[in-house]
């Protein structure tokens, strides 16, 4: 049995989610980039680690997330049926083998993207992310082109960043999700494939730092460097598959935290709320990403990011 579930996020705070290494151009530290069409997304990778660190810290077993694993305090994922992170999640424990998870996390890609124009902020998007998506029908005629709703400008021509691009008619989008707010909604125009990654690469966040020498806390003699990332309320999907394949002991319902005293699960104090299956593992996890947020540069007010929808694709 599988269950196929997509999830919409918004980011709160720019979003960095770095490639790891340094390379000459535009900026030092670059963000992941679909090798395909070069647009920006979050790796299913990130999300999966941040998600089972803060639902493993709502369960009040963060050790099951694998933190601290090998030390004298904490102990590595227990791997147990009753563990719902591990469940959700997978397990490692050594010589004893282990589990694979239940769900598999996606890469988050654009939908919605937010750009500056003289009629104030619209937010931009193509045919075929909005295909991917399952929006279909939408199409630009002619690639120097775009659509848009009257509302946003009654001109025929529209500057996205520095791009001046000429009107081919109008935009009518009712097949977005409600989580997205009806202002975004009104905002949105219509590119072209084409284009829409030049118009993306051109108006991602760019920032300058410069690396502090801790023994005089002044800045390092030629420690500049840039870096960049996806600005505040641009519009994420993602899916997330479930193949609950297990038979036997599982957890649920799970309505208590862990009992650390006992070593227990399901024996403490109150969850506040009831899991029923992996999906709600993960969305308590995604829920708390508001807060903790994700990728790097976390000290600089980077990566929150916000659950705004979700809806069940297909069941198997």
């Amino acid at each position: 049995m599988y269950t196929q579930q997509r999830y919409i996020l918004m980011t709160l705070d720019p979003v960095h989610i770095g490639t790891g290494s340094y390379r000459l151009g535009r900026v030092d530290n670059s963000i992941v980039r679909e090798p395909g069409t070069h647009l920006p997304k979050i790796p299913g990778t990130s999300l999966s680690g941040a998600v089972r660190q803060y639902a493993a810290r709502r369960y009040a077993k963060p050790q099951c997330a694998g933190q601290g694993q090998g030390s004298k305090e904490r102990k590595p994922h227990c791997g147990r049926p009753t563990c719902p992170i591990c469940y959700t999640f997978g397990s490692i424990k050594g010589t004893e083998g282990g589990n694979a998870g239940t769900v598999n996390i996606g890469d988050a890609r654009l939908l919605l993207f937010p750009v500056y124009s003289l009629s104030g902020p619209v937010w931009v998007t193509s045919p075929s992310a909005l295909a991917d998506f399952g929006v279909k029908g939408q199409v630009v005629a002619q690639k120097d082109k775009a659509r848009w709703s009257a509302n946003i400008t009654k001109q025929q021509h529209l500057n996205l960043g520095w791009l001046l691009v000429e009107k081919e008619g109008d935009l009518t989008l009712s097949a977005l999700p409600a989580g997205i707010p009806q202002p975004v909604r009104e905002r949105v125009v219509l590119i072209s494939d084409e284009l829409f990654s030049r118009v993306v690469n051109s108006n991602l966040e760019v920032r300058t730092s410069v690396s502090i020498d801790p023994l005089t806390g002044a800045a390092k003699p030629g420690a500049l460097f840039t870096y960049e990332a996806l600005p505040r309320a641009t519009f994420l999907w993602l899916e997330v598959v479930v193949d609950d394949y297990r038979t036997g002991s599982k957890p649920w319902p799970v309505s208590k935290k862990f009992n650390k005293d006992e070593d227990k699960d399901n024996a403490g104090d109150s969850l506040g709320e009831t899991w029923q299956r992996p999906l709600d593992v993960v969305t308590a996890g995604l829920e708390w990403a508001e807060h903790l947020g994700i990728g790097g540069m976390g000290t600089r007010g980077f990566g929150r990011i916000k659950l705004v929808a979700d809806e069940e694709v297909s069941r198997g």
